[in-house]
């Protein structure tokens, strides 16, 4: 699962470490980094899909939040026992009872 998360993340840090980094115009020098390289390359992604290019990065974080849900059940389900437990744990600390139903009240 360290596999998966971290061949998420990657793009993840890349993709919007790139857009933060070109739509402020911080380009260091690097032509890719420019505001010129941005625009141009969401013009063509519009283009390609027939949006207003300034509608394709709300396009793409909506996707990276879909993957990022799928991603999120994937690691609830595998580890939904310590999810449960913890949850259990977490209604006897508010509550202030046992969990166990057949527990005497005196």
């Amino acid at each position: 699962m360290r596999y998966i998360l971290t061949l998420w993340a990657l793009p993840l840090i890349i993709f919007w470490g790139w857009f933060g980094l070109s739509y402020y115009d911080l380009n260091f020098g690097f032509l890719f980094l420019s505001r010129k390289v941005h625009d141009l390359y969401f013009q063509i992604c519009g283009q390609i899909m027939g949006v207003d290019p300034a509608t394709v990065p709300w396009f793409i974080a909506k996707a990276l939040l879909f993957d990022t849900m799928i991603l999120l059940a994937i690691w609830a389900f595998r580890r939904r026992r310590e999810l449960a437990a913890w949850l259990r744990r977490q209604r006897e600390r508010y509550s202030g009872q046992s969990a166990a139903p057949d527990a005497p009240s005196i």
